[in-house]
């Protein structure tokens, strides 16, 4: 445990990659099987507990150092531990790649089934210790019922349905007790129809359960916003309540610093090196002059088609753009101008005159007109930001459905998929979508994402009115110079992004 202590003090994080999942196997009657997937390491360590939370990086009951692989996957193995449906196990891995050490912080596993020794499914009845019955490794019948989609993992921050008891009729090994759903989530098992996947309602602190991580860097392209996203004060739980709130830089850092440096490397969760983490202001480009925040489970939860509510008051200022999204996990066709898609629940634009439109809907382009193409609209009655409101979306295989307070506005169907028109409006991505399904790019798994952004390029058009121009080199700082005409519309009790809720169903 002290030399790994050693060894672990003196590597530098980099904090943009992520080691691969641990893979988790109970075997039965006793065993625990921990599989870590290499990927060009020098060394991997494993630390965990069962059914007890870690101290933060304390050794735990497991404390292994795996020195080499095996056939590309490092093992940690306990033949000895008996591991009963439920149990939980709370972990963190430790990877050497090329000299720099990574994490995988906050882990948890549940028990939801089992394996033999050599890792072929076994069933075992009322979950008792009878000889069990070893799931023969065949292809099962192809109906709704037997092909076991995987299910979330339940953490303190989040709420899953309680997972049906096994059936005990052991003629029929494929057979589940319940309607299995076509969502997919990041963890091994499967998922019931109408399943409550993920649950917050910001009760407690945020940090509470590492369900969200919160992003701290400057973000870039494609749409160059005007802002910085900390982990301040300014985001916040309160009253049951998410907030988040913009404020100015020199409100924090003091009256000129939009001149100065800032550098965010020490906790930047964006690519280290570049400037999402590091900034120094020079001529015309000043550091982004407002601070944000944004949070997402990225971490913690990402899943493949479901409905996704999300009950939200929004904001009001002018300028201010909330960010209540799905986001790519793995971005599969590419990381660039939304080749992977964005999945908006809900926007509606700070300003007044654009606080009676509700848009929703996929995006898969930074360019207009196909960047908006199949966001779809609401005008409502009033102004969105006066009141909470339940956004809702529907994923599925086949189509995008929209919601607001129940009542249906919109659903896009690609149809035999999004290309044809992308490579229309000369999409760069188009031609990796054809790897997918139809719904491509949107056939992977995403995580959610809730954020507040500030101005921007592509988001306004140009407009007598607005004091930037989005092709202009000086953007920013023509925003910031025009600052006593917007500064004045933003209020605390208006102007923040609040969150009361967020769920995630099965399908």
């Amino acid at each position: 445990m002290f030399k790994f202590l050693l060894l672990f003090s003196s590597f530098y994080y980099v904090l943009c990659y992520e080691v691969p999942k641990a893979k988790f196997q109970a075997i039965y009657p006793k065993g625990l099987k921990v599989i870590i997937p290499d990927d060009g390491f020098s060394l991997v360590a494993f630390h965990g507990k069962l059914n007890e939370e870690m101290d933060g990086l304390e050794g735990g009951t497991w404390s292994a150092d795996i020195p080499k692989a095996d056939n590309g996957e490092w093992i940690f193995r306990d033949d000895n531990v008996e591991m009963k449906l439920g149990d939980k196990v709370y972990f963190w891995t430790f990877a050497i790649k090329n000299g720099l050490g990574y994490r995988q912080d906050d882990g948890e596993w549940s028990v939801d089934g089992y394996v033999d020794a050599s890792g072929n499914p076994v069933y075992v009845q009322d979950g008792t210790t009878e000889v069990p019955t070893t799931i023969p490794p065949t292809t099962p019948p192809t109906t709704p019922t037997t092909t076991p989609p995987t299910t979330p993992s339940t953490t303190p921050s989040t709420t899953q349905a309680p997972k049906p008891k096994p059936t005990t009729d052991s003629s029929n090994p494929y057979k589940y007790p319940c309607d299995i759903s076509l969502s997919k989530v990041t963890t091994p098992g499967f998922v019931c129809k109408g399943q409550v996947l993920f649950e917050d309602t910001f009760d407690g602190d945020i940090d509470k359960g590492r369900i969200w991580t919160p992003e701290v860097k400057m973000p870039n392209a494609p749409d160059f916003p005007f802002n910085v996203y900390l982990y301040d004060k300014n985001v916040r739980s309160d009253d049951g309540k998410l907030i988040i709130e913009p404020m100015t830089l020199e409100s924090k850092y003091g009256d000129g610093f939009i001149w100065e440096t800032l550098d965010l490397t020490l906790k930047c969760t964006g690519k280290i090196g570049t400037p999402e983490c590091y900034r120094e202001a020079a001529g015309p480009e000043i550091l982004p002059p407002i601070i944000t925040g944004k949070v997402n489970t990225k971490r913690s939860f990402a899943f493949k088609y479901g409905k996704v509510e999300v009950v939200a008051k929004m904001p009001l200022g002018n300028w201010l753009i909330p960010e209540i999204q799905l986001e790519p996990r793995f971005n599969e066709y590419g990381s660039r101008r939304y080749a992977s898609g964005l999945l908006k629940i809900a926007l509606v634009k700070g300003n007044v005159e654009f606080a009676k439109k509700l848009m929703a809907g996929p995006v898969m382009s930074d360019i207009e007109p196909y960047r908006s193409m199949y966001l779809k609209e609401k005008v409502g009655y009033e102004n969105w930001n006066k009141a909470y409101h339940n956004y809702t979306l529907v994923w599925t295989p086949d189509s995008i459905e929209m919601f607001v307070d129940g009542e249906k506005y919109g659903e896009v169907d690609p149809g035999e998929g999004f290309y044809q028109e992308a490579v229309k409006h000369h999409v760069r991505a188009a031609s990796r979508w054809l790897k997918g399904s139809a719904m491509a790019p949107f056939d992977e798994l995403f995580y959610i994402s809730l954020g507040l952004r500030v101005g921007g390029i592509n988001e306004f058009p140009d407009t007598t009115n607005k004091p930037w121009k989005n092709r202009s080199a000086k953007a920013a700082l023509q925003f910031w110079n025009h600052r006593d005409e917007w500064l004045p519309t933003w209020f605390s009790d208006t102007s923040p992004l609040s969150i009361d809720s967020v769920r995630v169903y099965a399908l």
